[in-house]
């Protein structure tokens, strides 16, 4: 019988540092796209996969973080008194039970394998999801419960994958792949960011995974991988190596990378036009502004 998956990690010791001067005082995981930060995006996503247990792996100066799944006493009693009760069951939303988040520091930077590695404690003998929050994914349902559910049918360790130009697999962890199924993958090898024009195919890892505990064995030698750094694709890889199956799902949906300035403006438009009430008037605008500077060409 397998186990059901119910505890994530969220790696978010990173510093931030191609959103400076924002991030010299805020993490960037509570930059806001539209009204929600991006933190807000991956619990909403991972409870709606029912995952039960939140395990954040943080670094110094990332108390806001913590701060923000506090319950604002002060803030829900004037919004009561005031009768703004939609405003009060937004700002519930953001609310965690007492229990459900544990907090552990990473104290170097020593890669995403590492980050994930300091969770080893918490993590018992069963599968665990790790999802990267600058990875925002706009999908029905979401990315992390299709996986779920691909999952229940494969077991393993399973990644999420999508299609990419040839030119930036050098960007990525790569699937080499034994199998095709459509919608899911089985993995005979994974490569971390390979050199241009080697890549086995040019199917992506994205910020989605769901690992077999083994995965966290593999962890524990601690080896340097690309750029000098732990790497998680190479703990994964172990997996396939053992003969334990590793499979990629191309999930159904539209993938952002908000930990670039780029992606992150291209999210923001894309989940502003989805909002029911700011899509007229934001829609006027983009029309607008498209026709005045095509106008000054």
């Amino acid at each position: 019988m397998r186990h059901k998956v119910t505890k994530a990690i969220f790696p978010v010791a990173g510093l931030g540092t191609r959103f400076l001067p924002a991030t010299k005082s805020i993490p960037k995981e509570i930059m806001t796209l539209v009204d929600r930060p991006l933190i807000q995006y991956a619990i909403d996503e991972a409870r709606a996969a029912g995952i039960k247990e939140f395990i954040f792996v943080t670094s110094r100066g990332k108390g806001a973080l913590e701060d923000y799944f506090d319950h604002a006493h002060e803030l829900e009693a004037t919004l009561k008194k005031s009768g703004k009760t939609q405003l009060l069951e937004i700002l519930r939303q953001t609310n965690m039970e007492s229990g459900a988040i544990a907090y552990l520091r990473q104290h170097k930077a020593l890669g995403l394998g590492h980050a994930v590695w300091c969770a080893r404690r918490l993590i018992a003998d069963e599968p665990f999801a790790v999802l990267l929050t600058d990875d925002v994914i706009q999908g029905e349902p979401p990315c992390l419960q299709q996986m779920i559910e691909a999952h229940a049918e494969t077991g393993g360790s399973m990644v999420a994958t999508m299609e990419v130009a040839p030119e930036k697999t050098s960007s990525y962890g790569v699937l080499e792949l034994e199998e095709d199924m459509g919608a899911i993958v089985r993995a005979k090898g994974m490569v971390e960011k390979p050199p241009a024009g080697t890549a086995p195919s040019n199917l992506a890892v994205i910020g989605r995974y769901i690992l077999a505990p083994s995965v966290m064995t593999n962890l524990n030698k601690l080896r340097q991988g690309s750029g000098g750094e732990i790497q998680l694709t190479d703990a994964i890889a172990d997996e396939i190596e053992a003969g334990r199956g590793v499979y990629g799902l191309r999930f159904r949906g539209q993938r952002y990378d908000c930990g670039s300035k780029a992606g992150f403006l291209q999210a923001t438009v894309a989940f502003g036009l989805a909002r029911d009430e700011l899509r007229a008037e934001f829609m006027d605008f983009l029309s607008d502004y498209l026709a005045i500077s095509k106008a000054a060409e």
